[in-house]
């Protein structure tokens, strides 16, 4: 059984929750990624930050990226699944969800990251199909 520790990023780096999004913003174009996991300084998840959340609920709103903090944007009980997960887990969360990415948690520390281009890499075509669709239809309302 391929898990998500098989297939996930395991040099996912975080931006701490204290930090402005302005160095989210520098963070995400040096390492080349559109999202950053937010955690405090025990590796504990405490959300997700993406490229779109910065221009959604800061830029767009007039607000100051040297002042507003990532753990502002990162509320709610963060998504993830677990690193010994089955890939159809994994599938499921992010269709459900409809997200791009899925943090990797293993003994309550982050410990990787999932994309799509992951999961496209091992699972078939009719499934990352759906997944596409199912994140296309717009964000989920997440649970607080």
């Amino acid at each position: 059984m391929t898990t998500a520790r098989d297939i996930m990023h395991g040099d996912a780096q975080c931006i701490g929750a204290d930090e402005s999004l302005t160095s989210a913003a520098r963070m995400m174009r040096d390492l080349g990624v559109g999202a950053l996991p937010i955690c405090g300084a025990d590796d504990r998840l405490g959300g997700i930050i993406t490229d779109r959340d910065i221009v959604i609920h800061c830029l767009a709103e007039g607000k100051d990226p040297d002042s507003v903090r990532a753990g502002e944007l990162g509320q709610g009980r963060p998504l993830y699944v677990r690193a010994d997960a089955d890939l159809d887990t994994v599938l499921e969360q992010m269709m459900s969800h409809r997200v791009m990415r899925m943090p990797v948690i293993d003994n309550k520390r982050l410990v990787g990251i999932i994309s799509e281009a992951d999961l496209a890499r091992s699972l078939p075509g009719e499934k990352i199909g759906a997944l596409v669709e199912a994140i296309k239809s717009g964000p989920a309302d997440l649970p607080s």
